[in-house]
């Protein structure tokens, strides 16, 4: 993950712009990520499983409509991207936010060094989970792994590890934070997708200066995999090591999502995914797989990145966008409103989305104040609209004259969204909906509204006052 830093103007344009020409022509390779940004898998490459036990927790999946992702490791001290300055084809985008005097080397040695002061004695992953519930977040989307492949769990196949004896946050009562966290997550009913990237550029199995580049890294391995069999065996062992470790020894998985795009077999790089996915269902039944970008039956939700679609794709997906302006933690950082947050989820649901939210943890440990401050406020508006939200799906016409619709059994739901609390609100409200309906009511507090049929839709009239600050949102229901 991770274009480097978007400033507020840039952030606000992307977000704003349809993701249609990142849509991946081709599966995985390297153009499935640009500038660290990946991009998604057509509809036409997506298959859907027969696994029963998939099928059910993808169902599962699109009730959730929100939650909580989080990039956090070493990298969090400096407050810049995560792993993607470490490679040299990367670096003009990628070390703009190095500021200080350092050669390529001597700033690819610092920051592998970062492990041996990462301690953040103010993690409390109880506390985290109590934001994550009240923000209305459904599951956590974390990163056991980055590209840089520092593991956030006591993975027994590598000593580059928040638990090595060189971390000293290893004698810490949480130092296994992906076990602490996961499972702070669970007891509040929450459920739990592992991030994990197929590339590691840590492990000498991928990264090494024994081959003709030398110490020059690119996203990929030093080596050709074709020339060199016995090595690219020897990653693809480790690799799937580490994935069995995960997804036998931290409890219930919900999900694995794969970061890496171009680690797949269309671009030489095939580690097998799917048995070791398949060895995973047999004590993890229906756990769903995300690899990014590769399309075909283990990706079995597509993931566009800081974007949402113009319109519903007709199969499982989710944006992931950051609540800041970057997915690691960044000082300083300037977070979206509750009100910019809604209004986000309500494109994506009317559209048959989810939204992973972004938050970069601090390095000592805590959630940065201004973000728990916009979650908590997004959390607020769902306790009272979340009905029009979770478990839904698409419902024709999606979106139409501002106005957004989904569905849940014989209800039809329309959220209307201010973007500015500026805009006039109207007593009477226009909804361009055009099947049946025989009674409009409001979702807070359930006043039943006269309304007069037309074409192309209703007219309702509500009765609340409208002065002072527009809302962030209100709902009406359809019956």
């Amino acid at each position: 993950m991770g274009k480097e830093r978007i400033d507020e103007q840039e952030n606000t344009s992307l977000l704003g712009e349809a993701c249609g020409g990142q849509v991946l022509e081709e599966a995985g390779g390297e153009d499935a990520v640009q500038n660290g940004v990946h991009n998604y898998s057509t509809k036409d490459r997506y298959v859907w499983p027969t696994d029963p036990a998939v099928l059910a927790k993808l169902e599962w999946f699109q009730d959730q409509k929100l939650g909580l992702m989080m990039h956090w490791g070493a990298y969090s001290q400096l407050g810049i991207v995560e792993s993607w300055a470490l490679s040299d084809a990367d670096a003009d985008w990628s070390r703009t936010g190095i500021d200080w005097e350092a050669t390529g080397e001597e700033f690819k040695k610092q920051y592998f060094d970062l492990n041996k002061t990462f301690n953040p004695i103010r993690f409390e992953p109880e506390k985290w989970a109590d934001i994550a519930k009240a923000a209305g977040t459904k599951y956590l989307l974390f990163t056991t792994k980055h590209h840089d492949g520092f593991c956030m769990w006591d993975s027994q196949y590598s000593d580059y590890k928040v638990t090595a004896a060189d971390c000293p946050f290893h004698t810490n009562r949480y130092a296994d934070i992906c076990a602490h966290l996961f499972e702070s997550f669970r007891k509040r009913e929450l459920g739990v997708i592992a991030y994990f990237s197929k590339a590691d550029w840590h492990v000498d199995s991928y990264w090494s200066e024994r081959y003709e580049r030398g110490s020059y890294q690119h996203r990929g391995p030093s080596y050709d995999p074709k020339e060199e069999p016995a090595e690219w065996e020897r990653f693809v062992e480790f690799t799937q090591n580490q994935i069995m470790e995960l997804g036998s020894r931290y409890g219930r998985l919900d999900g694995m999502w794969f970061d890496a795009g171009w680690v797949c077999a269309k671009n030489g790089q095939d580690i097998r995914l799917g048995e070791v996915i398949e060895r995973v269902r047999r004590f993890q039944p229906g756990m769903l797989c995300a690899d990014r970008t590769v399309g075909g039956p283990y990706e079995n939700y597509v993931t566009p990145e800081q974007c949402v679609p113009d319109e519903p794709l007709g199969i499982p997906w989710e944006s992931c966008i950051t609540l800041g302006t970057s997915f690691s933690f960044a000082y300083e950082d300037r977070y979206k409103s509750p009100r910019e947050l809604i209004c986000l989820l309500a494109d994506i649901v009317v559209k048959g989305g989810n939204l992973a939210i972004n938050v970069g943890p601090q390095p000592n440990g805590c959630l940065p104040a201004g973000a728990v401050k916009s979650l908590l406020g997004m959390g607020e508006w769902l306790e009272v609209y979340g009905e029009a939200i979770y478990g839904t799906r698409v419902c024709a016409p999606y979106k139409k004259d501002g106005i957004g619709f989904t569905k849940k059994g014989d209800c039809v739901y329309a959220i209307e969204t201010f973007g500015d609390e500026n805009e006039k609100v109207s007593k009477d409200v226009w909804i361009p909906y055009e099947g049946r309906v025989e009674k409009i009511t409001e979702l807070d507090g359930g006043q039943e509204l006269a309304f007069e049929k037309k074409e192309g839709g209703y007219l309702a009239h509500t009765a609340k006052e409208t002065g002072g600050k527009a809302p962030i949102g209100r709902v009406f229901v359809l019956r």
